[in-house]
């Protein structure tokens, strides 16, 4: 199992790590933005990146495709990485996924270290092993699992984040803290992840990664227990790629929290999931992640997106649904025309 790490000293660790592994040279990943933000103080903190060769690519998850990881191989192998040496993927989600599958491709698999320098970078994409990119179109159509050697989280490499940064990867956080039960989810409702207060907010973002670690444990590869992880994500990748179509992206947090809210309707019509409960987090995803701009118009392409879901079940739309916080119904099935309706009382509730 990879290494999670929880620190804020990030140049003491990655030192560490270096040079227990002892590869046969080191190479950074990380997108433009990263590149010139992040990187420069990093590299003069840790003299063991002294030597490392810095390989940039767009910032942007419209970025995250073929085009991105053909660039990561070529510079690889021109710059002389061989399956001894090490990858250290440096940014946010898009940068730890496309940098994983990178390097668990690169030479047949090279090692690799996640340094997550967002928070939703931090929560999801860094831990559990899943890499990968987009492809025709779909979020996430293409990858494998590969888990990091290990993974360097710090609350501050968070400082200088805009807010909907913050807000787009504590949307996980709420999603962990509805699996994980009622307790953790009022800690987190009650939070305000924009006061930079490092120390509390590495406690509550320890806590919510081990909900996913522990998952991901007890079922590496997706083949139960950790399709529990997707709530949100099957509404979610279709508000968010629907946005990418009509040249509006959203952050993906922003899609996961409105997700949330879907499946969360749906788990009311078919779990008896809490209208009260529900009504709350409605209201905190409105206040904190505003409404997104749909209309009935826009039901039949949401589907048609849903059907294309990694997790579906022959041709029908799998969701994770809750009977109540910590109480988790796994490959719960919906068809059209209750998704619909959830839709129709999702913007309901979004509008109130």
């Amino acid at each position: 199992m990879q290494k999670l790490i929880f620190t804020n000293e990030v140049a003491r660790e990655l030192s560490g790590l270096i040079a227990a592994a002892n590869p046969h040279g080191v190479y950074v990943l990380a997108d433009s933005n990263t590149a010139m933000l992040v990187w420069p103080y990093l590299a003069a903190d840790c003299p063991d990146l002294s030597d490392a060769r810095l390989i940039t690519v767009q910032a942007g998850d419209i970025n995250k495709n073929l085009d991105s990881l053909s660039h990561i191989w070529s510079e690889l192998q021109k710059l002389g990485a061989n399956r001894h040496s090490m990858l250290i993927n440096v940014g946010g989600g898009m940068i730890t996924d496309i940098g994983g599958f990178a390097a668990s491709t690169f030479k047949r698999g090279m090692r690799f270290i996640n340094v997550p320098t967002t928070l939703l970078g931090a929560v999801d994409a860094s831990v559990g092993g899943k890499t990968g990119i987009n492809f025709g179109g779909l979020k996430n159509e293409i990858g494998a699992f590969r888990e990091a050697e290990a993974v360097v989280i710090s609350t501050a490499m968070f400082s200088s984040l805009p807010d909907s940064e913050m807000y787009s990867g504590y949307a996980e956080m709420i999603k962990h803290g509805l699996l994980d039960g009622e307790e953790a989810l009022t800690a987190l409702l009650a939070y305000n992840p924009c006061v930079h207060d490092f120390n509390c907010m590495l406690e509550l973002l320890e806590s919510s990664v081990g909900v996913k670690r522990r998952v991901v444990a007890e079922d590496p590869t997706e083949k139960g227990l950790r399709k529990s992880l997707n709530l949100g994500h099957t509404a979610g990748h279709a508000f968010e790629s629907l946005a990418m179509e009509k040249g509006a992206p959203v952050p993906h947090g922003y899609a996961v929290a409105w997700g949330i809210v879907v499946e969360l309707v749906l788990s009311h019509m078919h779990k008896g999931f809490s209208t009260a409960l529900l009504r709350k987090i409605a209201g905190y995803v409105r206040d904190h992640y505003g409404v997104p701009s749909i209309t009935c118009d826009d039901y039949p392409r949401l589907l048609e997106l849903m059907h294309h879901d990694k997790k579906n079940l022959d041709d029908r739309i799998n969701f994770t649904m809750l009977e109540a916080p910590g109480v988790v119904a796994i490959d719960s099935i919906a068809g059209e025309e209750d998704i619909k309706v959830a839709l129709d009382i999702f913007r309901d509730l979004m509008s109130m």
